[in-house]
């Protein structure tokens, strides 16, 4: 991208288009932060454990697999809805299950029904996520490459001002309402959460007043193959396959089957009173069902997305084994490091001993053989189909992918993992909910507006790669501050201090971002595409992300913030490469094959 001048900067700014970023930004701010950050708030308030807490934060994966759903916002207008156009029908559909959604999280009390609660917010991370799927897809196709800065930016604006609302506003409320951490009032929280859904109205009127964004002629193909209920049913299979599989595995594991199979527990025992057993029957019955779509082709809608070249059952291989290695190298890692594996290599415990009594490193062994057969499967083409929904960007950037997917893969983990605790610290800390909504959210949410429109011209005037390193380097250090800030209590200045600089940082960071995920991203797959790219960004933080209330427990805060600050030090190395090798390349900032994005 070249670099203009201050006046053609500021410019960009100067479209109709923006104001509807502005609003579907908006849109999209409030569930994400109503299912992930102040839903914290409320748990930890209901009495909740931490680690509860860290594990709901698994929620987010729904964002981190959108693109296993996303083909079907290229391929279909919905019926019905379709009269608005391609974009705009899913983005109806998306945000009035996001306000149902959060209608129905507002009558579960997570003291009594905990496990509806999260189910809900599952549900509205889902339609958030594909909410999310449409508005990139928007941006993208609305102008071209030279705009995208100026649009990220006003994206994020419009994403802040609702995440303010959707954060500080929502303690506000539940204070107002009359609940407190010393005196919680479910009804309180019901009716913030009532409040919220009304405030989806803004985003539904936007997608209904907005322009439907013109499909380049390149992408007008024969109609799909697969009809519209068969791809949806495709869907909802596979996401049940991904959640029971690992889930039946753990299950078992802790049920008594290996008792009852020594002979130490009756099967009558085991039917009856080991809910762990049951619980993994269950999940067994479901991925049966599922699986069974293999034999009739009820999949293949989803699976079939890599080339004709793959074999039917080695696309479903590639999607098991990219799964299976997703989750067991976080979980491998993290059951090593609750195991006595240092103990025994210090002689304080013996071999046999860690083998029959350390659950921890036996998980750990399980994990470290499911990563070994996962990663054998590169040298043998495995994990080939899984791979090819991206075939456009490997074809494009050819050994360069490896580089440029990594440094998707990390750029967020730092703050995001960070981000997981950040309002439990807060009340742990000992600040007050007005204090958490006025420095936190209100104050920060002007210091990130600040760092997204600064980013959003020095992106124009200097190139992205700058703007990504610095907005690194920042996210990553600025957990330093909170590192500091444990030592001190509630102290008030240093919270300003801190908040100042990590939010104006993350304003930054993520303008640079998206402008830089925009420019890679090819318009003839423009949702598909994006939506990997970004799954890809969110699925390692996630996932990592879910053990940060074991992390701190382990660790403690301070060492918790320390551990995450050094969490984007990978990153920086990545974008020094990246950076260096565009700086060779005459078109500057990334490569780009002109014949796809115009």
């Amino acid at each position: 991208m070249p670099r203009k001048s201050w006046r053609e900067a500021l410019a960009t700014y100067a479209n109709p288009a923006t104001l509807a970023l502005l609003l579907l930004g908006f849109a999209a701010g409030l569930p994400y932060m109503l299912v992930f950050s102040t839903l914290s708030v409320w748990l930890r308030e209901a009495g909740v454990a931490r680690e509860t807490i860290g594990f709901a934060s698994l929620i987010g994966l729904a964002y981190a697999f959108k693109w296993v759903w996303a083909p079907m916002l290229d391929q279909w207008r919905l019926p019905l809805l379709g009269k608005l156009g391609r974009r705009r029908s899913w983005l109806v559909l998306a945000q009035g299950l996001v306000a149902i959604g959060l209608v129905g999280m507002a009558n579960f009390d997570p003291q009594t029904h905990l496990s509806w609660l999260i189910a809900l917010a599952v549900l509205v991370a889902f339609a958030s996520a594909t909410q999310d799927i449409a508005v990139d897809a928007y941006r993208l196709e609305i102008l071209g490459d030279e705009h995208q800065a100026a649009l990220a930016a006003a994206y994020m604006t419009g994403y802040r001002v609702a995440a303010l609302l959707a954060t500080a506003g929502a303690l506000y409320f539940a204070e107002g309402f009359g609940s407190t951490a010393k005196n919680y009032q479910f009804s309180a929280w019901a009716g913030t959460y009532l409040v919220f859904a009304l405030l989806m109205l803004p985003g539904l009127l936007t997608s209904i007043w907005m322009r439907e964004p013109p499909a380049p002629p390149h992408i007008h193909a024969p109609p799909p193959k697969h009809g519209f209920f068969h791809q949806l049913l495709a869907i909802m299979a596979v996401i049940v396959l991904v959640i029971s599989v690992p889930t039946l595995f753990i299950q078992f594991y802790q049920s008594d089957l290996v008792a009852t199979l020594l002979g130490d527990v009756t099967v009558q025992s085991l039917l009856y009173n080991d809910r762990a057993f049951m619980r993994a029957m269950l999940y067994t019955a479901l991925a049966c069902v599922s699986a069974s779509g293999l034999f009739w082709g009820g999949l293949a809608p989803v699976l079939k997305t890599a080339a004709a070249k793959y074999g039917f059952f080695h696309q479903l291989l590639s999607v098991l084994l990219l799964i299976i290695l997703l989750i067991s190298v976080p979980a491998m890692v993290t059951q090593y490091y609750d195991s006595d594996l240092l103990l025994m290599l210090q002689g304080q415990l013996s071999l046999k001993d860690l083998l029959y009594y350390d659950r921890a490193f036996l998980r750990a062994l399980l994990y470290t053989l499911l990563t070994g057969l996962s990663i054998s499967s590169l040298f043998w083409g495995g994990m080939a189909p899984v791979l090819t929904p991206v075939n456009d960007f490997i074809v494009r950037y050819r050994w360069q992918a490896l580089l440029l997917l990594s440094l998707i893969a990390t750029y967020r983990l730092s703050d995001t993992v960070m981000g997981v605790m950040a309002n439990v610290f807060y009340i742990d800390q000992g600040f007050t909910k007005e204090q958490i909504a006025s420095v936190s959210k209100v104050f920060g949410l002007i210091m990130t507006l600040l760092g997204a429109g600064v980013g959003g011209l020095l992106i124009v005037r200097f190139g992205i790669m700058p703007i990504l390193l610095i907005g690194a380097f920042a996210s990553a250090a600025t957990n330093l501050l909170f590192m500091l800030l444990v030592g001190m209590g509630p102290h008030l200045n240093m919270l300003i201090v801190t908040i100042s600089c990590d939010n104006f940082s993350a304003g930054l960071a993520t303008s640079a971002f998206v402008a830089y995920l925009s420019s890679l991203t090819n318009l003839k797959f423009s949702a598909t595409q994006y939506a990997l790219l970004s799954s890809i960004m969110l699925l390692l933080p996630r996932l990592i992300g879910g053990y940060s209330g074991v992390m701190v427990e382990k660790l403690g805060y301070a060492h918790f913030f320390l551990a995450t600050a050094l969490l984007g030090i990978p990153t920086l190395i990545l974008i020094a490469l990246q950076w260096g090798r565009d700086r060779r390349q005459p078109n500057g900032d990334a490569p780009v094959a002109p014949a796809e994005k115009a």
